[in-house]
């Protein structure tokens, strides 16, 4: 296997440190990878950078991991500061696994039907060690006209809302949004019901009823609940993280490892994204796990990959921001046009744009308070808005 290319940043800050990390993330890693690791001197890498910049994309443990295992001459007090990591992490997803559990089978006694997304699931299934992933709460798939019994189910279990709407609200956020955050007793924001793939706005109109229905079933702390087939899975996957624009290497790391574990039909795959008109945001989400993390693409992956021109061009944009650890303001304009240029297709580009400037986000509805009556205005309210803001961007 050839080495991936290196992306410079302009004065990018600890260039070495993320290309020493890229190759960190990866689970069994070969033998060419491994002989890279034990061959890096010690004498020049930041242990500390090494170790937030981990963080920030969502890889410590699993970097951790690695070091510990193929890193021959890693010092004494890095070796314990990056096994506590792992260790610590793997302690939360244990809580999280039997919670994830005690959930499942309140929702099956109420014959509820809810599929795990992410979390305890991805790390067993795909990563095939609980400890290896990092997350921080329980996201659950479920039908939107399940909401309400599924709310009720949480509340049965000590999980309310983060928020609080009114009823009226509460159906706007069911046709425009896409999850509810929960707290329970052991904090804030510990479960996600989520009954789309992204905000009705990005206009990818999975369905998520077919998705439920094509389910398979996994082992999650010995215990058997729903799962994701491996296409829906990977779908899903991949718009994730183009939603958010692949900033972080974890969302890129799940797709690597999907198609590395899972039995993938790629030309189901394909008529699906096809029909979504997200084969781009395949592409490149294909294009950044072979050349960020060096993962092996099927053939059939590769010719997805293939098909669009504009893929490797779109994919070097955002592999630079991720090796400079970049950020996104999702409410800018930039942002926006960045989402636009992932559509291939025209008709998309116009769908997302006029869903963007007519459909209100929940800041829209609390700034002005309207009768159910009266809530196909917030659609003025919303541009009303968008139209301040780029005049106050403007100005400043």
């Amino acid at each position: 296997m050839s080495e991936a290319p290196s992306f410079p940043g302009n004065a990018m800050q600890g260039s070495d440190t993320f290309e020493f990390l890229r190759q960190l993330v990866t689970v069994g890693p070969s033998p060419q990878q491994t002989q890279r690791m034990a061959q890096r001197s010690h004498s020049d890498i930041d242990w500390n950078q090494l170790q937030r910049s981990a963080e920030f994309h969502g890889v410590l443990p699993l970097a951790a991991r690695n070091l510990i295992e193929h890193y021959p001459t890693l010092p004494a007090e890095v070796t314990k500061s990056f096994r506590s990591a792992y260790e610590n992490n793997l302690r939360k997803n244990l809580r999280f696994s039997v919670e994830l559990a005690r959930i499942a089978a309140q929702f099956a006694g109420r014959r509820l039907r809810v599929v795990p997304f992410k979390g305890p699931l991805l790390a067993e299934s795909v990563y095939r060690d609980l400890g290896l992933r990092s997350f921080s709460d329980l996201d659950l798939l479920i039908s939107p006209r399940d909401f309400e019994a599924a709310k009720l189910t949480l509340a049965e279990l000590g999980y309310r809302p983060s928020q609080e709407f009114s009823p009226a609200v509460e159906r706007l956020v069911l046709r425009t949004g896409y999850e509810r955050s929960f707290d329970g007793d052991a904090g804030k924001n510990l479960v996600e019901l989520q009954w789309a793939a992204v905000p009705y706005f990005y206009a990818v109109d999975l369905d998520i009823d077919v998705m439920l229905a094509r389910a398979g079933s996994s082992i999650v702390g010995g215990c058997e609940m729903s799962s994701l087939a491996p296409e829906d899975l990977l779908l899903m996957l991949c718009e994730h993280a183009a939603k958010h624009l692949w900033a972080r290497l974890i969302w890129i790391a799940d797709i690597a490892q999907t198609m590395r574990m899972q039995t993938i039909d790629y030309a189901q795959v394909a008529v699906r994204a096809r029909a979504l008109g997200i084969l781009r945001m395949l592409g490149i989400s294909f294009w950044l796990a072979k050349n960020l993390l060096q993962a092996e693409l099927p053939d059939a992956a590769q010719e997805l990959m293939a098909a669009d021109s504009r893929v490797p061009s779109l994919g070097s944009g955002f592999a630079e921001r991720v090796a400079r650890g970049a950020t996104y303001d999702f409410e800018s304009t930039k942002y926006f046009r960045q989402i636009l240029n992932l559509r291939e297709r025209r008709r998309d580009r116009w769908r997302y744009g006029w869903r963007l400037v007519w459909t209100p986000s929940s800041a829209d509805v609390a700034a002005v308070r309207l009768p159910e009556m009266l809530f196909p205005l917030y659609g003025f309210v919303r541009i009303s808005r968008l139209a301040r803001k780029l005049l106050l961007r403007a100005d400043g």
